[in-house]
């Protein structure tokens, strides 16, 4: 591979073009599987763009990181700084019915912040079960968190963001596949419309979230909130919690 060709891939357009060709791929395979929850776009492209990745570092003798980080990480940089303001537009559907969080703010504030902290006990201790590293387990702590949230949290207190970014989108895709079936076996929309919106955007982030909006207003705009405050939360009680515990 001549220089100029190698010089022309480490520019942000080479990163772009892969997240863009993966994902559309994923979107292809979700709607020919009539929304299978393994074919999700996301966890289609997390799984594609690796794939990518150890095959250019195989056909070029190099290592999966070192390719990543040349010929991947300057665009996709550019595409995780979009993270946070698409986060940001949660406040959105908050907008439409912010009645309803007027009414019920201390409890969601209090619930979300109180499940938050539960959660960092959970993760820590299947972590310990397993026996993971102190930087896994670090990497595992934020995930309850939104991706865009949860990276640099995990980095600041020692943990690998490429391990919390996956564990975020596990998160996502297990939580999409699931929410109906929880749903409906658990009666949660009859229920309470506000937990479910609450309990979507809190254990799936944005992806749980486009579920909730799915479900209703009350429920969309709930999940918005809860998106909002755990990654709030989290980016307050993981580093004390990692302090304090580990």
């Amino acid at each position: 591979m001549s220089a100029t060709i190698v010089q022309s891939l480490t520019l942000p357009i080479t990163g772009i073009v892969i997240s863009l060709i993966v994902y559309l791929i994923g979107m292809g395979l979700f709607k020919i599987s009539h929304g299978f929850f393994l074919f999700t776009p996301l966890l289609v492209g997390m799984v594609l763009g690796i794939a990518i990745l150890v095959v250019w570092a195989k056909c070029t003798g190099s290592t999966t990181a070192a390719v990543y980080k040349k010929f991947y990480l300057p665009g996709g940089n550019l595409i995780f700084w979009f993270l946070n303001p698409a986060t940001m537009a949660f406040a959105i559907p908050l907008y439409r019915r912010n009645d309803i969080f007027k009414k019920y703010w201390l409890d969601v504030i209090l619930t979300l912040f109180v499940g938050g902290f539960l959660s960092l006990f959970l993760i820590h201790g299947v972590a310990k079960v397993f026996a993971l590293s102190r930087v896994s387990t670090a990497a595992m702590l934020p995930q309850a968190a939104t991706t865009a949230v949860a990276m640099p949290v995990a980095q600041g207190i020692g943990g690998d963001p490429a391990v919390t970014a996956m564990a975020c989108i596990l998160n996502a895709v297990i939580i999409y596949a699931l929410a109906e079936f929880l749903i409906k076996v658990l009666r949660l929309n009859k229920i309470s419309k506000i937990g479910t919106g609450l309990g979507l955007g809190s254990a799936g982030h944005t992806v749980g979230s486009a579920k909730a909006v799915q479900l209703g207003s009350i429920q969309g705009a709930m999940a918005a909130v809860a998106v909002v405050i755990v990654s709030l939360a989290m980016d307050v009680l993981v580093p004390i919690y990692a302090h304090l515990f580990m």
